[in-house]
């Protein structure tokens, strides 16, 4: 296990008196006033204070936004940032994040406010990107440092930074160059001015020198403390997701109400069952519904028992454990096909335990509407009067009932909460299907199923289905029809380039499609050229962003090429070269995900509404929520919650979920509570694991998150 130095955070309140605030708070020390455990977030529309805000959300970190572009915007004055509760002063932020170092006109009064504030207080300030100059704490770039674009260029974390805030990283951050063409990033480099009391936690090469300059750096001056970033980025980029949380704890001394884990998890759905292959010829897949009828003949995929062993060695080698939704009528089918045979079955209950088993229905039946697929695309059919013909309620619960039979017998220890249907089946499917089946909630209860997945490209907000909740699964641009890398490069490009270049033009009717390619790819390289590279991206973009929820392929992807083990593994070897051992991949089975979504839904509905607060008096935590919400806090190691301690451990500090209570709950944190670092603790619950008068705040282009094309069951 990797270990790194701690250092101590939130130091004694500065007894600097502080112009019209209180006087008591310059005469008191950190035991004698409150402070709010929310954070203020002036922001002035552009991508980086934009990105603060997203990780704050997602969190369930509570904070106020002043909209620097708004005319009825609140004015910073003291009355704003601090007053008086139960006779103590109150601090009402914890933390203070500013667009750059100072967004005020000069001689502001707002911004002679925050600084008194902060320094009273001893609250931190984000400058979220900033230009290098010496009110923050470095040289113009013009002596001997650099502007310009930062595409490609690999970042380090300092010694200092890996002792303090991002000691979770074992160390490079590497900047996206995502195209040769668009500029992503752009920065600064420099070095710390003369005499200036400045931390580097992140630097990189200043080209055309030897020496380093500056990216992420903590700034002290006339008692106070800024976190000065000194690159601009948006929410998505891969250098601030994996510097997001060591800003947040930087702010937050690491005590704070939210919570940030990294997650990952694959589903690997229609096991046992076949699936039907592409046809490169006819550009469609035979026996499947977007094939017209007797068009072509059906070639099946369907893994062997080697596959199996390959799956279990692959899982052991990077300790990590697949989801197999599975389908008994496949082996049923082929036993009768093969005179009782089916070695890929006996080999997988042979080897049950490796994996975790999700019931995928009997059959893999459609269990929405009746489907008309004499037209292509299929489309519902009808009653006489007009009406929908839909799959009935006990057709439905024999396809769970049976499957879970089958899987009672084979010994799969699966939990009968949780349900995949054939192409999430009897969820609503735009166009053709608008409304959900309404014999499919009745159907659920009668099986007892509680989590249901869907498919987060069309239905990625968790809701009610009858006694179930949903779980919304990534689906990978890894095709259900391909076994081959040949045929997922022919598909592809069929999807993604034009009609003049011989494809569909599917990709050009939809704009929203950011992963239209400009040529076809070579069916040579392309898989392993750039297929394999943006999946990689894409999901590593999510395990990144503090997002629990699964992502799905197919077994046909395990079997003959084994074309999803490429990016499986470059997702966690990539995590791994940038992670240390702190911060395991959170590897959770499908019900575990769902009440993460559910208490997560809670939990910020009720941040929003204004419901949920929190305050620090010395070491001190109380915590308010509406009664059933769960709670959700990151503290330092050896924080206590009823004389027992809180939380699990992960990147150096705990977190975790506990019950509301009326009056509110109380936290102590321990004697000196110490800064966030990349401690060695791992997580109980994890399954392994230029002189510019201002900065250009553009928004960097070629950087959003591509949209898979949901041709995927």
């Amino acid at each position: 296990m990797k270990r790194t130095t701690r250092t101590t955070v939130l130091t004694v309140v500065s007894l600097i008196a502080a112009l019209a605030l209180p006087t008591t708070v310059a005469q008191a020390d950190a035991t004698q006033h409150r402070v709010d455990l929310r954070v203020l977030v002036v922001s002035d529309g552009g991508p980086a204070t934009d990105a603060v805000m997203a990780e704050l959300d997602t969190a369930g970190t509570p904070y106020t936004e002043v909209d620097l572009a708004r005319s009825d915007r609140p004015v910073i004055d003291p009355a704003f940032l601090a007053d008086t509760v139960d006779g103590l002063p109150r601090a009402k932020y914890q933390a203070v994040v500013l667009p750059n170092d100072n967004p005020f006109p000069a001689g502001s009064a707002e911004m002679t406010a925050l600084a008194d504030y902060e320094r009273a207080y001893d609250i931190p300030q984000v400058d979220a990107y900033t230009y290098a100059r010496p009110e923050a704490g470095l040289q113009y770039p013009v002596y001997g440092g650099y502007s310009g674009s930062l595409d490609g260029v690999t970042a380090s974390v300092t010694a200092a930074g890996k002792a303090g805030p991002f000691g979770y990283l074992e160390g490079a951050v590497p900047f996206e160059d995502n195209s040769p063409t668009i500029g992503e990033s752009y920065g600064y480099l420099s070095t710390p001015a003369a005499g200036a009391d400045f931390t580097t936690y992140v630097d990189a090469p200043i080209p055309g020198t030897s020496r380093r300059g500056a990216l992420v750096g903590e700034y002290r001056h006339d008692g106070r403390r800024e976190l000065v970033v000194t690159f601009v980025y948006n929410q998505h980029q891969q250098q601030y997701r994996l510097l997001a949380r060591g800003i947040v704890d930087w702010m937050t001394g690491g005590v704070r109400l939210g919570a940030s884990r990294n997650y990952f998890a694959v589903h690997v759905d229609d096991v046992l069952a076949v699936d039907d292959r592409w046809d490169s010829d006819l550009n469609c897949t035979p026996g499947d519904v977007d094939c017209p009828p007797g068009q072509g003949t059906p070639d099946p995929i369907r893994m062997v028992a080697s596959d199996v062993d390959h799956a279990v060695a692959w899982q052991r080698e990077h300790d990590f454990t697949l989801d197999l939704a599975f389908n008994a009528a496949g082996s049923i089918d082929h036993r009768q096909d093969n005179g009782g045979a089916d070695p890929l079955t006996d080999r997988l209950v042979a080897e049950r335990d490796e994996f975790r088993w999700i019931n995928h229905t009997y059959s893999h039946a459609f269990l929405g509407c009746r489907q008309d697929t004499t037209v292509v695309p299929w489309r519902c059919a009808t009653n006489p009067d007009g009406s929908v013909k839909w799959v009935g309620r006990t057709e439905i619960s024999d396809e769970i009932s049976l499957n879970r039979y089958f899987g009672q017998v084979a010994g799969f220890p699966m939990d009968h909460g949780e349900l995949v249907t054939g192409e999430h089946s009897g969820l609503k499917v735009l166009p053709q299907q608008p409304a959900d089946n309404p014999n499919l909630g009745p159907a659920l209860t009668e099986n007892g199923v509680t989590w249901l997945a869907s498919d987060n490209s069309r239905d990625p907000v968790q809701r009610r289905v009858g006694p179930a909740t949903t779980v919304s699964r990534y689906p990978m641009n890894i095709f259900f029809n391909a076994g081959r890398a040949a045929e997922q490069v022919d598909e592809y490009n069929w999807i993604y380039t034009s009609r003049a270049q011989g494809g569909s033009g599917i990709c050009e009717d939809n704009p929203a499609t950011t992963t239209c390619l400009p040529a076809p790819l070579d069916p040579a390289t392309g898989f392993t050229g750039h297929i394999v590279p943006l999946e990689t991206r894409i999901a590593l973009g999510h395990v990144l962003a503090n997002d629990p929820k699964p992502h799905f392929i197919h077994q046909s992807n395990l079997a003959e090429d084994r074309i999803a083990y490429p990016v499986l593994t470059a997702v966690l070897e990539g995590y791994d070269a940038l992670f240390t051992d702190s911060a395991p991949v959170v590897n959770l089975r499908m019900k575990d995900i769902g009440v993460e979504l559910q208490r997560r839904g809670a939990w910020q509905d009720a941040v929003r509404a204004g419901q949920v607060t929190a305050h620090r008096i010395g070491s001190a935590v109380t915590v308010r929520a509406p009664a059933g919400v769960a709670v959700t806090a990151t503290m330092p190691s050896g924080t206590k919650l009823n004389g027992a301690g809180f939380g699990g451990a992960y990147a150096g500090t705990v977190s975790g979920w506990t019950p509301s209570a009326n009056g509110g709950l109380t936290l102590t944190l321990p004697p000196s509570s110490p800064a966030p670092s990349g401690g060695s603790d791992t997580t109980a619950d994890a399954g392994r694991r230029t002189s510019r008068p201002a900065p250009d705040t553009h928004v960097p282009e070629g950087v959003t998150e591509p949209v898979p094309f949901s041709g995927l069951r």
